[in-house]
C-alpha cells in the first residue's frame, strides 16, 4: 500500500514586503487567494483530514479563505522561522505515520504533477527527505544548494551566510520538502536559532540529518516558475499572468475559442464549454460556468454566473451572480445584477438593467429599461424606457407580470403591482393599481391640443431677433 501523506502548508506570516495590511497569502492570483491555490493542489494528493495550514497573521481570514475545503489549522502565535512553524505542529502531527510534505501558502504555481512526483521520489527513496531545487539565471536572495560527491544535498546555505564560491552556485532551494515524518519529528528540536535573525530555519535540517547518517535527495525542477514565491506586488502580478496564461491554454485545449488570448481575463475557477467563443478583452470571473456554443462579447464581464448552452453575450455587457437560460441573448451594454434569471430564449438588450428579477422564457426587454425586484412571465414584451419603481424610500416592493403581457414604451410600474396574463399597458402610462388579465391599462393624462398656439407665439419671437448675424 502507498505510504500515507500528510501536508503542512506554512501560511502564518504577514508578508511585510507586500506593503499591505492584508496577509500575503490572502492576495489573489488568477482570481483565487494564493492559499486557495496551494490547498487545492494538496487536495489532489491526500484527504482533507491530512492537510494542515499553519496560521498566524490574520488567522481567521486565512481560515475563512480555505474553510470550505475541510482542512485542519495550527496556530503559530509567534513567527520565528520555518523550522519553528513545524515545531508548533509536532504535538498534533507527530502521531501521523508516513510522509510529510511542506508547502508554502505563497507558492501557487506548484503543479499537482510536480508535487506528486516529489512524493513518489521520497516513497521510493531511502533518504530522510527530498527537496525541490531549481536553477536560476540570477539566484540572488535564495538559499544555495550544496551537493556532496554523490549528488545528494550536503547543505543549504542562506545568501547572507554564503561564501563567495557558494554564491556562485545557481541551484537554489525552493523550500518545498517531502520528509519521512518519523525522522523529522525525531530531529526537529536540533534546529537552533544560531543566526543574526535568531530564527529557526528549516534548511538546517539538511545538515542535522547528515550528522545523523541520513541523506537528503534533490529533485531538480526544470521549470523554475513552478516554485516562484511572492514577496512583492510586482511578483504577484507576474504570478497572476502565469496563472491566467495556464487557464487560457487549458480552455483552448479543451475546445474553447479565445480570440486574442493575451487580452482576456479568466479566473482559475471558471468553467467554459466546448465551441464557446470568447472575444477580446472579455473577463470571466469567480465561479462562472458557461455552457457550449456560447459567445462572450468583447469587453464583457461575467462574474459568478451560470450561462446555459448557446447563450450570446454581446459586447460591453455585465453579468453578475445571475443565471441565463439556453439561447438567451444579453446586450450590448446590458447589466444583470445579482439575483437575475433569464429564461430560455429571453432577450435583454442595450442599456437594460435587471436586479433580482426573473425574465421568463421568450420574454424581451430590448431597450433602455430598469426591471428590479420583478417576476416576469413568459412571452412578455417590455417596451423601451419602462421602469419598475421598486423602492418607496424605505422598503423594496415586488412587481409581478404574467405571461404574454405587452408593456408599452416609457411605462412606469409602481410597485407593489401585479399585471395579469395577456394584458396591455399603454405607452407612457403610470400604473399604480393591479391590471386584470386581458385588460388594457392607461395611466396618463388626456391629450389637449391648443389651436393656434404656435402661430401666436412666433410674432413674439420675431420681436427679439438674435443679436449676432447668422452665418
Amino acid at each position: 500500500m502507498d505510504t500515507p501523506l500528510t501536508v503542512v502548508i506554512l501560511a502564518a506570516g504577514l508578508g511585510t514586503r507586500m506593503k499591505s495590511k492584508k496577509a500575503k497569502v490572502l492576495h489573489q492570483a488568477g482570481g483565487r487567494a494564493l492559499i486557495g491555490h496551494v490547498a487545492g493542489t494538496a487536495l489532489e494528493l491526500t484527504s482533507p483530514d491530512r492537510i494542515f495550514v499553519v496560521v498566524g497573521s490574520q488567522a481567521e481570514q486565512v481560515q475563512a479563505a480555505v474553510s470550505a475545503e475541510g482542512l485542519g489549522f495550527i496556530h503559530q502565535a509567534e513567527q520565528k522561522g520555518t523550522g519553528h512553524a513545524l515545531m508548533v505542529c509536532r504535538e498534533r502531527l507527530a502521531g501521523l505515520p508516513g510522509l510529510l510534505a511542506v508547502l508554502y501558502g505563497d507558492c501557487p504555481l506548484l503543479s499537482t504533477a510536480t508535487l506528486r512526483e516529489l512524493v513518489e521520489r521520497q516513497r521510493n527513496s531511502t533518504a530522510a527527505a527530498t527537496v525541490i531545487t531549481t536553477v536560476l539565471e540570477d539566484p540572488a536572495g535564495y538559499g544555495r544548494v550544496l551537493r556532496d560527491e554523490s549528488g545528494r544535498v550536503r547543505a543549504i546555505v542562506e545568501q547572507k551566510a554564503a561564501a563567495p564560491d557558494e554564491l556562485a552556485v545557481r541551484e537554489i532551494n525552493s523550500g518545498i520538502y517531502c520528509f519521512r515524518a518519523d525522522l523529522l519529528w525525531k530531529h526537529i528540536d536540533e534546529i537552533r536559532p544560531d543566526n543574526p535573525a535568531r530564527e529557526y530555519y528549516l534548511t538546517d535540517i539538511v545538515e542535522i540529518f547528515g550528522r545523523a547518517g541520513y541523506g537528503v535527495e534533490p529533485f531538480l525542477l526544470a521549470e523554475p516558475a513552478e516554485v516562484l514565491g511572492i514577496n512583492t506586488r510586482a511578483e504577484l502580478a507576474e504570478v497572476d499572468r502565469i496563472c491566467r496564461q495556464r487557464k487560457v491554454r487549458e480552455l483552448m485545449l479543451a475546445g474553447v475559442t479565445i480570440e486574442k488570448p493575451e487580452t482576456v481575463t479568466i479566473d482559475a475557477g471558471a468553467r467554459i464549454g466546448a465551441d464557446t467563443v470568447v472575444e477580446p478583452f472579455a473577463q470571466i470571473l469567480g465561479r462562472t460556468a458557461i455552457g457550449e456554443d456560447c459567445r462572450i462579447g468583447a469587453c464583457s464581464i461575467v462574474r459568478d454566473s451560470e450561462l446555459a448552452d448557446r447563450v450570446e453575450v454581446r459586447p460591453f455587457s455585465i453579468i453578475e451572480g445571475s443565471q441565463v437560460g439556453a439561447e438567451a441573448r444579453v446586450g450590448p451594454y446590458a447589466r444583470l445584477r445579482p439575483g437575475s434569471r433569464l429564461g430560455a430564449g429571453a432577450h435583454v438588450g442595450n442599456f437594460v438593467e435587471l436586479k433580482q428579477t426573473r425574465l421568463g422564457a421568450g420574454s424581451k426587454a430590448n431597450h433602455l429599461a430598469y426591471l428590479g425586484d420583478a417576476e416576469i412571465g413568459d412571452g412578455v414584451n417590455v417596451g423601451a424606457g419602462t421602469i419598475t419603481c421598486n423602492y418607496d424610500g424605505v422598503e423594496k416592493h415586488p412587481t409581478k407580470i404574467g405571461n404574454e403581457v405587452f408593456v408599452g414604451s416609457n411605462a412606469t410600474l409602481v410597485a407593489p403591482l401585479e399585471l395579469g396574463d395577456g394584458c396591455y399597458v399603454g405607452a407612457g402610462s403610470v400604473v399604480t393599481d393591479p391590471v386584470p388579465p386581458q385588460a388594457l391599462a392607461l395611466g396618463r393624462a388626456r391629450q389637449v391640443n391648443k389651436e393656434g398656439w404656435a402661430r401666436k407665439r412666433r410674432p413674439a419671437a420675431r420681436k427679439n431677433p438674435p443679436t449676432e448675424p447668422r452665418p
